[in-house]
Formats: structure tokens, C-alpha cells, sequence
């Protein structure tokens, strides 16, 4: 059986470029009820969560240290630290973990 790799390209292109789309048609004014505004500010910090979360846990050697790296930069950010500290911070604990596990 043959599939035609451009009509699934061509439909996920038009199923992308509705969902986008959609919304901004049929709504001609400015969204004024603050629950849609909320949800919507929201989303993008979503997506990204969901598609960066199951990396963090599978990107290095062993489930641990991606747990110890996960809390560690948890932590950081919570405290109010900044990008680079936080990914230094969860680096370093990745990197002592992983080196206590392979002892």
C-alpha cells in the first residue's frame, strides 16, 4: 500500500493553519472576559511544559539524576534565580549524581 506523503503534508497544514486561523475569524472584537484572556496568556507556557517535561526525565543515563536536576532547578527558579544559575545548577547536580551512581 502506497501512501502519499504529500496529502498528509497538504492536511496537516490545513488542520494547523485552521486552528490558528479559527479564532481569529470569528472573533471580530477584542476578547474582553478575563477567564478567555487568562487561559489563553497561559497556553504557550503549557505547551511548552508539556513538550519540554518528558525530555528533561530521558536525557541522561539514569532516571535519577533527571530527577535530582529537575528539583534542583525547581528549586532554583522558585527562589527567584536566573536562567543561567538554574541551568548551571541543575547541570551540577545532574553531573554529581551521575557521578555517584556509576561509584
Amino acid at each position: 500500500m502506497t501512501h502519499n506523503i504529500y496529502l498528509y503534508i497538504f492536511v496537516m497544514a490545513g488542520v494547523t493553519y485552521l486552528i490558528r486561523m479559527l479564532p481569529l475569524a470569528l472573533s471580530k472584537k477584542e476578547i474582553t472576559n478575563i477567564y478567555i484572556k487568562s487561559f489563553l496568556y497561559y497556553v504557550p507556557y503549557a505547551c511548552l511544559a508539556a513538550m519540554t517535561f518528558p525530555a528533561i526525565l530521558y536525557s541522561t543515563a539514569s532516571i535519577y539524576s533527571a530527577l535530582a536536576g529537575l528539583l534542583v532547578a525547581v528549586i532554583a527558579a522558585y527562589k527567584g534565580k536566573r536562567l543561567l544559575t538554574v541551568a548551571l545548577l541543575a547541570c551540577a547536580a545532574v553531573f554529581i549524581v551521575e557521578r555517584v551512581l556509576s561509584l
